[in-house]
């Protein structure tokens, strides 16, 4: 990894006494900016400390001289050294005059996109985002070089501020063959953009720091016109742009759709979801955490659908060690299904302890082809062992170590009274998940009420009695098995990912026959062993029409289609691919 940097005429611009003791000072090559303030001590950055230079305060004389040794200051406030990437922010006062500036150092980093090259060469569009001073623009001005030198494409740099290729109408080498198009106005920026295709025939067009809603949708045009785009945009993660208004075109966009009653049932959602609008502007997202550990989002799409369902993606994590040694491994998710905020030394959730159980491990048994001519007495003996198995390691989660307290603090048991609700059903479900819950039928021991909604609205006394007593109501549709699990986990504020799903709770609980039990058990293993994987359609086994419809239910949680074919008592479900 090569730096150029041509410090020296940076410290050039600077009072005397404060440019010898930089020349000489043991970080001066690491450091990162320079704070003129008037009326303060003049103040150098460094990457992991700041520290004073005098403890004589800056004058108004010595800022203004310094002023006079940069080139003009545009309508970003920001000015340039000829023939440097230095950067010369300004402060003003109301009335326009120039009370403080920073002295950023710019440098030419050669090497600094090992991490991401292969992604550079795959000629899709790249999102850089980071924190002010993680290197998004020396990243930027290295990817600049590399394709237009290394695989000789027309590269075209949209240089807002001449940061990207230095100050002055002659671009620093640092961006090789790339061509450097200025703006005059910041405000300009997006029709620089338009301007850069419709007249000079770019392969690539590389942009620094896409901040309004204008230059989003110039962005949108140009990837769309089949350039390839190289961007950085205001944001930390994909997170922030998704809850941005005036960039989350960059990501598709975001709307809200109304599903119908039969779509929103399926999905197990409410009604109205948000969703991606349309394709992203860009195919790939750079999170630039720290300057040696990136985070690689390979499909923008998967990654904000994945968001929008409330769940993590699951990204790449590429770090680069001091050889150059570039290791690339999968951010592992912790069990809450909530990713950790990552340090500098980017600590990684190892994956959870599992049992040997089919269902903890993921790993399922090979699933014979089903046949009417296969013996029914040897598949329902696999599919009972099968259920036996994961029945009795239940995922190897153990659900009462999820929490040491309740949702108020209230030490755990959480005593809950139950009111219109199916007191069998609850006992069921919180055995069958054991869930730190007790039931009581004395309100004044209880932490909180769990009742019907229909019977709520119909008893004010109820209410008045739980708001005299400071408890909080929790209200169900219905006294159904997916209603009070969902109804019990939300009192005690757990929403695990490794909690079974109300459709599979409604196996564990279902009090039917054994060819019940192994109908749905075939279905399921069904899907999850040919259906899915295979893109293989599967014909169960004969079933009564009772069963049958049970097995439906248990296919369309899979969002799949099953038909039933053939003639009683052979009549049979057909599962099909998606």
């Amino acid at each position: 990894m090569t730096i150029t940097d041509d410090l020296q005429k940076l410290l050039d611009i600077l009072p005397q006494d404060l440019q010898q003791i930089l020349e000489t000072h043991p970080q001066r090559d690491s450091l990162v900016e320079v704070v003129l303030d008037l009326g303060r001590r003049p103040e150098a950055r460094f990457p992991h400390l700041a520290e004073y230079l005098s403890e004589t305060p800056m004058t108004q004389e010595q800022i203004d001289d310094c002023i006079q040794r940069v080139g003009t200051f545009g309508g970003d406030n920001r000015a340039g050294i000829e023939q440097t990437l230095h950067r010369i922010s300004a402060i003003r006062n109301r009335t326009g005059k120039i009370i403080g500036i920073t002295c950023r150092v710019g440098r030419a980093v050669f090497g600094t996109i090992g991490m991401i090259r292969d992604l550079v060469e795959t000629g899709k569009s790249i999102l850089m985002l980071g924190r002010p001073g993680v290197g998004k623009t020396t990243a930027l001005r290295e990817i600049a070089r590399v394709l237009a030198d290394d695989l000789q494409k027309r590269v075209v740099i949209i240089d807002t501020s001449n940061e990207i290729a230095g100050d002055g109408d002659v671009a620093h080498p640092a961006i090789g063959r790339a061509r450097r198009m200025q703006v005059a106005h910041p405000e300009l920026q997006h029709q620089v953009m338009i301007e850069a295709v419709e007249n000079h025939m770019p392969e690539v067009i590389v942009i620094d720091e896409i901040g309004t809603e204008l230059e989003a949708m110039a962005a949108r045009t140009i990837a769309e016109r089949g350039v390839q785009l190289v961007g950085t945009a205001h944001g930390n993660q994909i997170e922030n742009l998704i809850k941005n208004p005036t960039l989350s075109d960059l990501v598709g966009g975001i709307q809200a759709v109304t599903l119908g009653d039969d779509e929103a049932r399926r999905r197990g959602s409410q009604k109205t979801v948000l969703e991606r609008k349309a394709p992203p502007t860009f195919e790939i997202a750079v999170e630039m955490l720290e300057r040696q550990s990136w985070v690689v989002h390979e499909s923008v799409a998967d990654t904000v659908d994945t968001l929008l369902r409330g769940r993590q993606p699951n990204p790449q994590v590429r770090t680069v060690d001091d050889d150059g040694n570039v290791t690339t491994t999968l951010r592992q998710l912790p069990t809450n299904g909530r990713i950790h905020a990552l340090s500098g030394e980017e600590s990684f959730v190892p994956p959870r302890q599992s049992n040997n159980g089919w269902r903890a491990s993921g790993q399922m048994l090979p699933l014979p082809s089903l046949s009417l001519e296969r013996e029914r007495g040897s598949v329902q003996g696999e599919f009972d062992r099968l259920l036996d198995e994961s029945l009795d390691h239940s995922d190897g989660f153990d659900f009462s170590a999820v929490r040491q307290a309740g949702p108020n603090g209230e030490d755990l048991p959480l005593h809950v009274y139950p009111y219109g609700v199916s007191r069998s059903q609850l006992e069921q479900v919180i055995d069958v998940l054991n869930l730190q819950v007790e039931l009581t039928k004395d309100m004044d021991t209880a932490d909180a009420v769990l009742a019907l909604r229909s019977h709520v609205k119909n008893h004010a006394k109820l209410r008045q009695m739980a708001k005299a007593r400071h408890l909080p109501i929790h209200m169900i549709k219905s006294s159904t098995i997916p209603q009070i699990s969902r109804g019990l986990r939300r009192l005690l504020n757990l929403e695990d990912p490794d909690f079974p799903d109300d459709s599979e709770l409604q196996l564990f609980l279902h009090n039917g026959s054994d060819d019940e039990m192994d109908a749905l058990e075939e279905a399921r293993l069904a899907v999850e062993q040919i259906v899915i994987p295979k893109g293989q359609p599967v014909e169960l086994l004969p079933r009564s029409a009772s069963v049958r419809k049970m097995q439906h239910e248990l296919v369309e949680h899979y969002r799949l289609k099953s038909h039933s074919f053939g003639d009683e008592p052979n009549r049979r479900l057909r599962i099909y691919p998606a």
